[in-house]
């Protein structure tokens, strides 16, 4: 008995053929159906009456393709790669084979070449990283671990927030906690203060790669490759070291889930709902979390570093950003037009670079090698930028303040607003226009006893 392999395309011809051999289905229906002419619909016909199903098989089944590369190439590339580029991947290696020494091969061509030669390992059959344990540090404030974990920490009684944590890698201990909106750099400036006055200055810092830590674009132009918190850290002394994964903080993503399941019920017990309360209630918690589950270092030394009269807090943890002064001293910040007084000082300042600094109070103002200078705003655009990008962690935010807007507008211009719709009938509204019904079943809003409309 001979088996007949035939692949779907050609399984549908064969059906499709049989129906019109038995007058089931017309030649132009097949016609359209197999995207074919009536000639080639007639020469496969007469090969199913000469030869059977067979002669419906491609010809070049189980042949080399007509532009396969000759052998020559797939020797001449992969003794390059198994001796310049061995850990190379496809991708570059295609590419330096084609820089270097003129042979053009596509990333896939080669993908296949070295997965069959064992030059490279597919994804899919590559063994899993292992994440074996990593030893504590030694001293306390030799690196902390800070991150912010987005949850319901007031389940149903208060809106979604984060919950900010610096967490001690020798010792275990929740060395600083704050419940914001969402992560951001000016929050992050604040626990950070309240971090440094009440602990010193630690060794290192250890974050994942939020761009609030580390510049993620790689055409990232200006700042020196450096964010806002990264700029104050390094006034600060302080190092700042990105995980590659989550597992490599996994002192600070236990605690997360320590956290989000004794610190929710603490909450509850404790009937707080919102941010200012939760804020003012943590230290009791720290202290008792940090008796629970803290442990001693192996060496007693702490290693925080008080601060000192140079680290002005309140001018580090800034947001700071350069702007070039136009001959009308004139400057452009944050949709708004700055004016600077025309004192002699600042008329010298034409063409030259300022800061401007934004503090995590709200206030703002504009510096030159560290002198204030005397400005007004001009304008200040109050409309709302279409299609802003905003990163998933601050998400929550961001939907919070575009319900605050929508909120402003008039009731007929709210979406699913009550006053927007209709009667859904004529029973309800007799003579009144019933268009445009109610959604999600809406009634309109009755005065003087029927229907207003609007």
């Amino acid at each position: 008995m001979t088996v007949l392999s035939m692949s779907k395309q050609e399984f549908g011809r064969l059906e499709l053929l049989l129906r019109v051999q038995s007058g089931r289905l017309r030649v132009a229906d097949a016609c359209a159906l197999m995207d074919l002419h009536r000639r080639q619909v007639f020469r496969l016909l007469r090969g199913l009456r000469q030869d059977g199903a067979p002669s419906l098989v491609s010809k070049r089944r189980g042949k080399p393709s007509n532009h396969r590369l000759p052998p020559e190439v797939r020797t001449l590339a992969l003794s390059i790669v198994r001796e310049r580029y061995a850990d190379f991947g496809p991708t570059f290696a295609a590419e330096k084979l084609a820089e270097h020494h003129g042979c053009s091969v596509s990333r896939e061509t080669l993908r296949g070449w070295m997965i069959a030669d064992g030059l490279w390992i597919d994804r899919r059959h590559r063994l899993a990283s292992p994440h074996q344990p990593r030893r504590r540090r030694d001293c306390l404030g030799e690196l902390v671990q800070i991150d912010g974990s987005e949850h319901a920490w007031f389940e149903t009684r208060g809106e979604t927030c984060t919950l900010l944590a610096f967490v001690d890698d020798a010792t275990s201990r929740l060395m600083q906690l704050r419940f914001v909106a969402s992560e951001s750099a000016f929050d992050y400036f604040r626990a950070t203060r309240a971090y440094l006055e009440a602990h010193g200055k630690p060794v290192a810092f250890y974050s994942d790669k939020h761009g609030i830590f580390r510049v993620n674009a790689k055409d990232a132009v200006g700042g020196d490759r450096i964010t806002q918190f990264g700029r104050a850290l390094m006034d600060l002394n302080i190092d700042i070291i990105c995980a590659n994964s989550p597992q490599a903080k996994g002192r600070i993503e236990r605690a997360f889930g320590t956290l989000q399941d004794r610190m929710v019920k603490e909450l509850r017990l404790a009937g707080i709902s919102t941010i200012t309360a939760a804020n003012a209630w943590l230290p009791g918690f720290i202290a008792s979390y940090n008796a629970r589950f803290g442990r001693q270092p192996l060496n007693g030394k702490d290693l925080h570093r008080p601060l000192v009269a140079t680290d002005n807090l309140d001018e580090i943890l800034t947001w700071r950003e350069v702007r070039t002064v136009t001959n009308n001293l004139i400057l452009y910040y944050d949709r708004m037009m700055l004016l600077l007084e025309p004192t002699p000082f600042a008329r010298g300042l034409a063409r030259k670079k300022v800061d401007v600094v934004n503090y995590p109070d709200g206030r703002f103002t504009v510096q030159f090698e560290g002198t204030p200078l005397a400005f007004r705003v001009f304008d200040k655009i109050q409309t709302v930028a279409p299609g802003a990008i905003v990163e998933n962690k601050r998400l929550g935010a961001a939907l919070a303040m575009v319900k605050e807007h929508q909120a402003t507008y008039t009731p007929n211009k709210r979406r699913y607003d009550p006053a927007r719709g209709r009667p859904p009938n004529n029973l309800e509204a007799p003579g009144l226009p019933t268009k445009n019904r109610l959604r999600r079943g809406g009634i309109a809003p009755e005065t003087d006893g029927r229907p207003a409309i609007p």
